[in-house]
């Protein structure tokens, strides 16, 4: 246990874009039309650490600069986004992550820039290969927890055998001629019911309230570096049939061009215990049989609370900090 409180920093950017200080009244006038805003994904890898931290009693400063800047011995864990770090100067040593950017490319000489960045976080295991050739052993695959209080398992009866989450972000015409059409003719050759929701295009209660009435949902997405809402459904005890592809990373602003990496996932948490998984419209009809047979066996919840709960995976971020300093008293002692 640390003697100390760790030192937590996050921001969402927010430049002045016609003339100085006009972030000021643009996020005035955001909030009034468009209603208090929802939490994006890295926000919410910062809140739920934070939740975390807060079920296992261990205690943190957020955005406290005066006191880090007091304190240059003290790691300053830098949660994201990146200009948190690129547009300070930091003496202390950092832990920087997980929510960065999306390929070293974008910044290859990050640790000439800033020596003093001891561990990259990144969410999972692809991604930390993906970037361990450029930044090395340090970096470090975390993903940040989930609330399994709130995304529990519901007692409402399931009139759907499936929901179909689609989050397929890039060439989306294209896999609707060539997966998700075939797939839905599938389901009700088989006469299973289904109904759709939308990555990007509902709010929380609508995804549990659908959830609530499915037997199991079907996960449509290229790839994920973590995959929240994913996890958030497995939370729920709804088993995922999930289409994972494989291949390249298939980001456009860097994909065939820039850069070429694979193998990635689409589910890259995950056990048997899940659900199973399918390559594309191909093998769908043979593993939807396998996983129909199977339905009752599949204890997602149980993963979830074994390897991603709050207080799991801030627990495993206290230890990356820790064994941090550990590293530095080594490197004093030296």
């Amino acid at each position: 246990m640390l003697d100390k409180a760790l030192n937590l920093f996050y921001a969402e950017p927010d430049p002045d874009r016609w003339f100085k200080y006009d972030r000021y009244p643009r996020k005035l006038i955001r909030r009034l039309v468009r209603g208090k805003p929802r939490p994006g994904g890295v926000m919410r890898v910062a809140l739920n650490l934070m939740q975390g931290l807060d079920k296992l009693g261990i205690p943190y400063r957020l955005n406290d600069y005066n006191y880090i800047i007091a304190h240059p011995q003290e790691i300053a864990c830098i949660i994201g986004k990146p200009q948190v770090l690129f547009n300070q100067t930091w003496t202390n040593p950092i832990v920087f992550g997980a929510g960065i950017y999306s390929h070293p490319i974008d910044r290859p000489e990050l640790l000439k820039e800033f020596p003093n960045v001891k561990k990259i976080l990144v969410p999972g295991e692809w991604m930390r290969q993906m970037f361990e050739p450029f930044y090395g052993a340090k970096v470090v695959a975390w993903p940040t927890g989930i609330d399994t209080d709130e995304w529990q398992p519901s007692l409402q009866n399931k009139v759907y055998d499936f929901l179909i989450y689609d989050k397929i972000r890039w060439e989306h015409d294209r896999f609707s001629d060539e997966l998700i059409d075939p797939m839905v003719k599938i389901l009700d050759r088989h006469n299973l019911s289904h109904h759709q929701i939308k990555y990007g295009a509902y709010t929380p209660a609508e995804l549990k309230d659908k959830l609530s009435r499915s037997k199991a949902v079907i996960f449509l997405c290229e790839h994920e570096t973590q995959g929240l809402a994913y996890q958030q459904i497995l939370s729920a005890n709804t088993p995922i049939l999930a289409w994972d592809r494989g291949g390249y990373w298939q980001d456009p602003e860097y994909y065939p061009d820039r850069v070429k990496y694979g193998p990635v996932s689409s589910v890259p948490y995950w056990d048997d215990r899940c659900g199973k998984k399918f390559t594309g419209a191909a093998d769908f009809e043979e593993t939807l049989a396998g996983f129909l047979a199977d339905i009752n066996l599949f204890k997602p919840r149980d993963y979830v609370i074994e390897n991603l709960s709050l207080e799991k995976c801030a627990s495993a971020y206290l230890k990356i900090v820790q064994d941090t300093y550990s590293t530095l008293n080594n490197e004093a002692i030296k």
